[in-house]
C-alpha cells in the first residue's frame, strides 16, 4: 500500500501541489469487483482545500488516473454500516449517496479516522460519523498509513500543533542568550544539547536524592490500591442493587407504552367519531323540512333547500376503510330513502305549478280574446277590442314564480337525473302547447292588420295593394294592354304582383307595414331570449359557449329522450347542456319559423317590394342575435327565415327583368320615357331608402347591377322596335333619364353605369340633332359639295371658281334660292317636328334645339370658309347672318 501512495502521490497529486493524508482500497456495493482507490488530500498552499479523490487504475493497467474528486465540505454523512462489529462497507452523502466496500476493516477506519480529523481541524461545518466507534474517533492514525510521501517527514496530520504564546516567549529569550543562534544553528543546536545533557545528570541526582521520597510514595500507592478494591466491592453491590431498579425500570416503561398507545388509539378513535357524527349528522329540522316542508312559501322553499343540500352532503361524505362495519354508516341508506321521497315529492309539486301556470295562462289567454277562431265568437269584435296592440303576452310572472325553485332543481338534477329529465320533459310540453297558442293569435293579428281584413283594423293596417310604387299613372297609359276595372295583367308593371289591386300604394302604407313587421320580430325576439335565458338558470345548463350547430338523427325533438347516449340518472357534459337548451328550444317554439315564413309570404303577395323591407329587418335581427351568440335558437331560426326572404327578393328581382322583357309599345303614340325606367327610379329611391347603413347592402348593389343591365338592354329593345318615335329619340330621353336618376341618388356600385348612360345620351342625341337637321340648304350643301370634291381631285381652292359648274354665277344663282324668310321657315318645321318626337316628361326640347342651333351654324361657318377660300375677292355673302340665325332660333322657340 505504501508503494502505491508513493506512486498516486508521485504521479497525480504532487503536480497538482496536493499532499496525500490517507488512502482506501474500494469497490462499489453490489457490483462486480472494479478495485479503485478513495484518497484524502489537502493542498499545500493556503487556503487549504481538502479533498476525497476517486482515483483508478487506466484499462491498460500501466498507470493511474484521476476520475473524480469531492470538496470535504460537500461531504453531509460518513456511515459506517456497525460501529461495534467489523463491516468493510461504508457509505459516503455527498450530493447523493455513494456505497463503497474497502479491501479490509482497517483501511476503512483509517479513512474514516482521518477523515474525522480533517474535519475537525480545517472545516467549520461538522459531518456527521454515524455507526463510528468513539474510540476511532480519538484514537491516532497509524503512522504507516499517514505519512506524507513528499518530503519523508514522519509527523502525522495530528503531531503538529502551534506554539502558544509562554512557549513563544521562551524561545525568543532563549535565543536572545546566544547572538549566533540564527547565523549558527549548528552551534546553537550544539549549546542546546550541552545544557541538555547537564539538566539530565541534575535531574538523575535529584532522583537519586529522593529516594526515600519515593518509597513513601510507593507505599501511599499501595494503600491507595486497597482503597480502590474496597471502592470495587462497593462498586459491585451498587450495580446489583441497580440492576434491580433496571428490572423495575423496565416494566415501567413498558407500562408507560401501553398507556401511550392506548391513549392513542382512543385519540383516533375520537376522530373516526367526531368525522362520522359531524358530516353524518342530519338535524332534525332538516328531515322534517325533506318530509314535510312547504313548497310554495319562499320560507319553507328556503328550508327545504338548505336541507336537501345538508342531506347531499352527508350523502356525498366518502366513508374510510372500516366505516361500513360501524352501525352509524347504516344511516346512509335512510338518507336515500328520504332523498327519493323528497325528489318525488318535490316533481309532484313542480308539475302541478306548470300545471297551475299553463292553466292561467290560457285563462288570460281567453279573457284577453286571443283566441280569434274560437267558434261562436264574433272574429271581428274581438279584432276591434285587441287588434291595436300587437304583442305577445310576458312570460315573466312564470318565469319570476319558477325560479324560486332553482336550487331544488340543481339539487333534483346533481340527486336523481331520472326525475330531472322527466320535468324538463312536463315543462316543455305544457309550454310548447301554450306558446303555440299565443304565437298563433299573434300572427294572425299581424296577418289581420297588413291585410286590412275588418273595417276596424284598417286604419292600423295596410291596404290591399298590388305593389305600385307612389307616383303618377301615366307610365302605366304608355303600354298597350287591356284595363278591367281596377285590375291589371302581371306583365302591366314591374310593380304588380299576382292579381292584386293596382291602386297607388301611399309611402305611409309601405312604412306602416315595415312598422309591423319590425314589431313582430321585436316581440319575438325578447320572448325567445328571455325563455332561453329562463331555461338555463332553471334547469341549470351551459348557454354561453359555443353550441353545436346542427342536431344529429339521435337527438328527438318531440323529448322523448333528451340524454343522448347517457344513461337516465347520468348528468350531462357541458357540450351536451348546451345542446339540451337547443333543443328545448326547438320543441317550446316549434312554430315560431312555419308562422314567420307564412307571414313573409303574405307580404310577399301583399306587395313584392315588401321583401326588401324583411331583407332589412331580418338581416339586422339576425346579425343582433349572432352577436349574443352566434349558435342560440334564435340566431338560427332567423338564419332560416332570412333565407326564405332572400329568396324572395332575388324573385321580385327576376320578376321586375321579366316584366322588362315582356314590356311592348304602342304604335300609335311616341314612346317617351318607359315605364320600367321611371319604376326603376322609384325603385332605387324606396331601396336606398330602405337599405340606407344596413348590413345586406351588398345584396342591393347585386340586384342593382341585375336590374340596370336590364333596362339598358330593354331600352335598346323597345329603341329598335318603334316605328313612330326615332330611335335615337328613344335612346336620348330614356338614357337621359337613367343617368339624370343614377346622379341624384349617388349609388356607388353603379358609377360605371352612370357613366354609359351619360355617354349614350350624349351620342344619341348628337346623332339625333345630325339626322334630325339633315341639310336645311340643301342646294347650297349640295354645291359645296361638288367644290370639295374638286379640291380632292387636287384642283387648287383659288382656281375652283373657273369651273363652269362651280363658277361664281353659279354659286350666286344657289344663295340666292336661300333668302332669310326659307331659312326661318325651314328651322320652324324642324323645330315643329321635333317636338312631336320629343316627350314631355324628359324636357329636352330646348336641348335639343341648341344642339341643332350649334350644329346649323356650324354648318354656316363651314359654307363661309369655303367661299372665302375658293371665291377670294369675290364679295359674295350669304342672305343671311349668324346672329339672324340665333334670332330665329329664338322666336321659333318662344313663340312656342
Amino acid at each position: 500500500m505504501t508503494a502505491i501512495k508513493h506512486a498516486l502521490q508521485r504521479d497525480i497529486f504532487t503536480p497538482n501541489d496536493e499532499r496525500l493524508l490517507s488512502i482506501v482500497n474500494v469497490c462499489k456495493a453490489g457490483k462486480k469487483k472494479k478495485n479503485c482507490f478513495l484518497c484524502a488530500t489537502v493542498t499545500t498552499e493556503r487556503p487549504v482545500q481538502v479533498k476525497v479523490v476517486k482515483v483508478k487504475k487506466s484499462d491498460k493497467g500501466d498507470f493511474y488516473k484521476r476520475q473524480i474528486a469531492w470538496a470535504l465540505r460537500d461531504l453531509a454523512v460518513v456511515d459506517a454500516k456497525d460501529a461495534i462489529k467489523e463491516n468493510p462497507e461504508f457509505d459516503l452523502h455527498f450530493e447523493k449517496i455513494y456505497k463503497w466496500v474497502a479491501s479490509s476493516t482497517a483501511e476503512k477506519n483509517a479513512f474514516i479516522s482521518c477523515i474525522w480529523k480533517l474535519n475537525q481541524r480545517y472545516l467549520r461545518k461538522k459531518i456527521d460519523f454515524v455507526n463510528v466507534s468513539s474510540q476511532l474517533l480519538e484514537e491516532s492514525v497509524p503512522s504507516g498509513e499517514n505519512q506524507s510521501v513528499t518530503g519523508g517527514d514522519e509527523e502525522s496530520v495530528d503531531e503538529y500543533q502551534e506554539l502558544n504564546a509562554r512557549e513563544e516567549q521562551d524561545i525568543e529569550i532563549m535565543m536572545e542568550g546566544c547572538e549566533y543562534a540564527i547565523s549558527n544553528a549548528e552551534a546553537f543546536a550544539e549549546k542546546l544539547s550541552r545544557e541538555l545533557q547537564v539538566l539530565d545528570g541534575a535531574n538523575i541526582q535529584s532522583i537519586m536524592a529522593s529516594e526515600k521520597q519515593v518509597n513513601i510514595l510507593m507505599k501511599l500507592l499501595d494503600e491507595a490500591l486497597k482503597e480502590v478494591d474496597q471502592i470495587e466491592l462497593k462498586l459491585s453491590s451498587y450495580e446489583e442493587m441497580l440492576q434491580s431498579v433496571k428490572e423495575q425500570m423496565d416494566q415501567i416503561s413498558e407500562s408507560n407504552h401501553l398507556i401511550h398507545l392506548s391513549n392513542t388509539n382512543n385519540v383516533k378513535l375520537l376522530s373516526e367519531i367526531e368525522f362520522l357524527v359531524n358530516h353524518m349528522d342530519l338535524a332534525k329540522g332538516h328531515i322534517k323540512a325533506l318530509q314535510q316542508g312547504d313548497l310554495t312559501s319562499s320560507h319553507g322553499i328556503e328550508a327545504c333547500t338548505n336541507a336537501a343540500d345538508a342531506l347531499l352532503q352527508c350523502m356525498n361524505v366518502a366513508l374510510r376503510p372500516g366505516h361500513d362495519m360501524l352501525l352509524a354508516s347504516a344511516a346512509q341508506k335512510q338518507f336515500s330513502e328520504l332523498r327519493e321521497l323528497f325528489a318525488k315529492r318535490l316533481a309532484n309539486h313542480l308539475n302541478n305549478v306548470f300545471v297551475q301556470q299553463f292553466t292561467q295562462a290560457l285563462l288570460r289567454l281567453y279573457n284577453r280574446s286571443y283566441f280569434l277562431s274560437v267558434p261562436g265568437h264574433d272574429q271581428s269584435s274581438n279584432l276591434a277590442q285587441h287588434s291595436i296592440e300587437l304583442t305577445l303576452p310576458n312570460h315573466h310572472p312564470l318565469h319570476r314564480d319558477l325560479l324560486r325553485y332553482a336550487k331544488l332543481m340543481e339539487w333534483l338534477k346533481s340527486t336523481d337525473y331520472a326525475i330531472y329529465e322527466g320535468l324538463t320533459r312536463n315543462y316543455m310540453d305544457y309550454l310548447s302547447r301554450l306558446y303555440e297558442r299565443e304565437i298563433k293569435d299573434f300572427f294572425e293579428v299581424a296577418k289581420i292588420k297588413m291585410t286590412g281584413t275588418t273595417k276596424e283594423s284598417k286604419k292600423f293596417g295596410l291596404h290591399g295593394s298590388s305593389g305600385k310604387l307612389t307616383g303618377s299613372t301615366s307610365s302605366l297609359n304608355k303600354l298597350s294592354v287591356q284595363s278591367s276595372g281596377n285590375r291589371r295583367s302581371q306583365s302591366s308593371s314591374l310593380l304588380d304582383m299576382g292579381n292584386m289591386s293596382t291602386s297607388d300604394l301611399d309611402v305611409a302604407d309601405r312604412t306602416k307595414f315595415d312598422k309591423i313587421f319590425e314589431q313582430v320580430l321585436s316581440e319575438l325576439e325578447p320572448l325567445c331570449l328571455a325563455e332561453q335565458d329562463f331555461i338555463s338558470k332553471f334547469f341549470k345548463l351551459q348557454q354561453h359557449q359555443s353550441m353545436s350547430g346542427t342536431m344529429t338523427e339521435a337527438e328527438d325533438l318531440d323529448g322523448v329522450t333528451l340524454s343522448r347516449q347517457h344513461n337516465s340518472g347520468t348528468p350531462l357534459p357541458v357540450s351536451s347542456e348546451r345542446d339540451m337548451i337547443r333543443q328545448m328550444m326547438i320543441k317550446i317554439f316549434r312554430c315560431i319559423e312555419p308562422d314567420l315564413s307564412s307571414l313573409i309570404a303574405l307580404g310577399d303577395k301583399i306587395d313584392s317590394f315588401n321583401s326588401l323591407y324583411m331583407l332589412v329587418k331580418m338581416s339586422h335581427h339576425v346579425w343582433t342575435a349572432q352577436n349574443v351568440d352566434p349558435a342560440s335558437f334564435l340566431s338560427t331560426t332567423l338564419g332560416n327565415v332570412l333565407v326564405t326572404v332572400k329568396r324572395n327578393f332575388d324573385k321580385c328581382i327576376s320578376n321586375q327583368i321579366r316584366q322588362m322583357e315582356e314590356v311592348k309599345i304602342s304604335k300609335k303614340s311616341k314612346v317617351g320615357i318607359l315605364p320600367f325606367v321611371a319604376e326603376f327610379e322609384e325603385f332605387a329611391g324606396l331601396a336606398e331608402s330602405i337599405f340606407k347603413n344596413a348590413e345586406r347592402r351588398g345584396d342591393l348593389d347585386k340586384a342593382y347591377t341585375k336590374l340596370i343591365r336590364g333596362v339598358f338592354v330593354n331600352v335598346e329593345k323597345v329603341a329598335n322596335e318603334s316605328q313612330k318615335t326615332p330611335r335615337d329619340v328613344v335612346m336620348m330621353e330614356n338614357f337621359h333619364h337613367i343617368f339624370a336618376t343614377l346622379s341624384r341618388l349617388k349609388i356607388s356600385c353603379l358609377e360605371a353605369e352612370k357613366k354609359e348612360a351619360k355617354q349614350k345620351y350624349t351620342d344619341h342625341l348628337q346623332s339625333y340633332v345630325i339626322y334630325s337637321l339633315g341639310q336645311p340648304l340643301e342646294k347650297l350643301n349640295h354645291f359645296f359639295e361638288g367644290v370639295e370634291a374638286r379640291v380632292a381631285q387636287g384642283i387648287r381652292e383659288e382656281e375652283v371658281s373657273y369651273q363652269l359648274a362651280f363658277n361664281k354665277q353659279e354659286l350666286r344663282k344657289v344663295i340666292k334660292e336661300y333668302p332669310g324668310k326659307e331659312v326661318k321657315k325651314g328651322l320652324d318645321n324642324l323645330y315643329k317636328k321635333v317636338d312631336k318626337h320629343l316627350c314631355e316628361e324628359e324636357n329636352l326640347l330646348q336641348v335639343v334645339w341648341h344642339s341643332m342651333q350649334d350644329e346649323f351654324i356650324r354648318q354656316y361657318k363651314h359654307f363661309e370658309g369655303l367661299i372665302a377660300r375658293c371665291y377670294p375677292g369675290s364679295g359674295i355673302t350669304m342672305e343671311f347672318t349668324i346672329q339672324d340665325i340665333l334670332d330665329y332660333c329664338s322666336s321659333i322657340a318662344q313663340s312656342h
